[in-house]
Formats: structure tokens, C-alpha cells, sequence
């Protein structure tokens, strides 16, 4: 039934999804952004854009108003972007929580269905989706890939693609463990994600409801500062873990550990192949000494888990 149709509840009668958008300037997506969430078929969603010391208020108060009138705006002299999160969840009036990057899309029934699924298990958490990656220009570069998690220690391993960008969140469980952290400027959904899936489960909403956009200006460009920023957090929770004497958790995030060691060459070596086609090979050779100093296992961790792969049975 379409939104409003003689058989949908009345709008009060479901829960208001509250949209959190942290921003520091009009970034060239924005107003496509917020056009995805004034196109949502959801009918209680409040969008509070938080304004993280952009050199130009004014700037961001004009595009909110012309993309997304119904938006609040929240000035905030710069303390980053944990902390901007933080107030715009301190602002907002409702029972579910989504954290949107200023360029993001929400595909139009993402707000439906995920709070569909969220409100049909009362003791999980949260409820991820299937997310693509597209490029600036809007193509797919990667197709929905997500797969449901079993447990908590599915969520620890990071089997499967769960990002800020893709999750709704009860707003109880949110405050309950204590929101973003400020201290962390990368990886800062990740140590969320962890410690909300100490509190209960993650639903699945498998449709591909959200996109997002790799770009040039990504945070994860990044790749040193956000592999030890992941390094750091999953430290933490396995330390948490083994005070705890919680040795499933602990193996779990030992997996995690060697994930990101992978993903550090990974990243190192895209990099460094960027490099040496435009000739810049120390910064080529830099990528790969550091990859060599952060993870040296890495590579023979990565081969082992093919030949595992390769003679499994099929």
C-alpha cells in the first residue's frame, strides 16, 4: 500500500525516524542528499543537519532550505565530527536513529523498510541494509554484497559490510553507550557498532537501500590514518573482552586484527599503484614500507586464507 493509502496507520501511530547529517561545508552532494531524504516514502522523518564550524553558515542555512525546507540547522563552532553527531542525537525527538554523511543517497523505501524489520525484533539494536558503492557521478561501482549476521561475534569479526551510513539505531541503545566517542576523528563508527552489539542484535534489511559514494574526498583515501584508527579501537574491545574472560570475543577480534592487516595492503598498494603511474615513487615505495611495518604478516595471512578457500569443498 503506497504512504497514506486507506490501510497504512495513521502517521503518529509509527515511530519518528530522526536523520542526523554532520557537514562542514556545501559539499558538491549535498543538496542530492538531502533531496534522497525529502524523497523518503517513511511519514514521521525529522532531518537535523549539524553545521561543524563551515567557513560559510550562511552557505549551508541557504541549501538546507532549498533542498530540504523541513530540515533543522544546528551552528557549532568545529569540534569534529563525533561530537557534531553527538549533538545533532542530543537535538533530535526521535525513537530511531540514522547517521547520514553529507554525501550519501537513501534510496526512497530505506526509511520504511528498515524500521519494518528494527520494530519487528524488540530486542535488537539496530538494523543495517544493503548499501552499494557508487562513484561522484552516480554509477554503481559496487553492488550490495551485505549477508545477515548470526551474533555478536559475526558483528566483532566484521563479516559483513555494516557502516554508519547503512544503520538505524534505537536512540535508547545509542545514549546507553554513550554515543560517539570525540576522541576519535576515523574509524569512529566502527567503535559504536562494537559496542552497541554488546547491548543485542543486528537485524538485516537485504534490499539495496543505500549508496555510498567513493570520491576523492573520502576519509577513507585515508588509508594509514583509518587502518591504525581501526587498529586502535579493536584493541580496546579485545582488551575489554579478555578482562572480561570472553575468549570467543577475544578470537573474534583477533580475526577482526588480521582483517585489517589485510586491508592495509590492500589499501597501500592501490595506492601506491596511483602513485607510480604518475611517477611518484618514493611516495609508491612509502605506501609499501609502511604496509611492510603495520601488518608484515599480512601477505602470508592472505595467501593462506586462498589456499583455504581453494580447497574447500564445494
Amino acid at each position: 500500500m503506497s504512504a497514506g493509502g486507506p490501510l497504512d496507520p495513521p502517521a503518529d501511530a509509527v515511530p519518528l525516524v530522526s536523520v542526523v547529517v554532520a557537514t562542514n561545508r556545501v559539499s558538491p552532494f549535498l543538496a542530492k542528499a538531502l533531496g534522497s531524504l525529502a524523497a523518503q516514502t517513511y511519514p514521521r522523518v525529522e532531518t537535523i543537519v549539524v553545521d561543524d564550524g563551515s567557513p560559510d553558515p550562511s552557505a549551508v542555512q541557504t541549501a538546507v532550505a532549498t533542498s530540504l525546507p523541513s530540515a533543522r540547522v544546528l551552528h557549532r563552532r568545529p569540534a569534529g565530527v563525533s561530537a557534531a553527531r553527538n549533538a545533532g542525537a542530543a537535538a533530535a525527538n526521535g525513537e530511531l536513529l540514522v547517521f547520514f554523511d553529507d554525501d550519501d543517497l537513501s534510496h526512497p523505501g530505506r526509511f520504511s523498510a528498515q524500521t519494518d524489520r528494527l520494530m519487528s525484533e524488540p530486542e535488537a539494536v539496530a538494523c543495517y541494509c544493503g548499501m552499494r558503492t557508487i562513484d561522484s557521478d552516480g554509477r554503481v561501482l559496487v553492488e550490495a554484497d551485505q549477508t545477515p549476521v548470526r551474533d555478536r561475534l559475526d558483528v566483532a569479526r566484521r563479516r559483513t559490510g555494516i557502516l554508519l551510513g547503512n544503520l538505524m539505531i534505537r536512540r535508547a541503545d545509542f545514549e546507553a553507550v554513550g554515543g560517539f566517542d570525540p576522541a576519535l576523528g576515523f574509524a569512529e563508527d566502527l567503535d559504536l557498532i562494537l559496542s552497541l552489539s554488546e547491548r543485542g542484535g543486528f537485524v538485516f534489511a537485504p534490499d539495496a537501500l543505500f549508496d555510498y559514494r567513493l570520491h576523492g574526498a573520502n576519509t577513507t583515501a585515508r588509508h594509514r590514518d583509518l587502518t591504525r584508527s581501526i587498529d586502535r579501537i579493536v584493541r580496546t574491545h579485545l582488551d575489554r573482552a579478555r578482562s572480561a574472560g570472553d575468549q570467543p570475543l577475544v578470537a573474534a577480534h583477533r580475526e577482526s586484527l588480521r582483517a585489517n592487516g589485510r586491508y592495509a595492503w590492500w589499501g597501500a598498494l592501490r595506492h601506491a599503484r596511483l602513485e607510480a603511474g604518475a611517477r611518484r615513487w618514493g611516495s609508491a615505495a612509502s605506501d609499501v614500507l609502511w604496509a611492510l611495518r603495520f601488518a608484515p604478516l599480512a601477505p602470508a595471512d592472505a595467501a593462506a586464507r586462498r589456499i583455504r578457500r581453494t580447497g574447500a569443498p564445494r
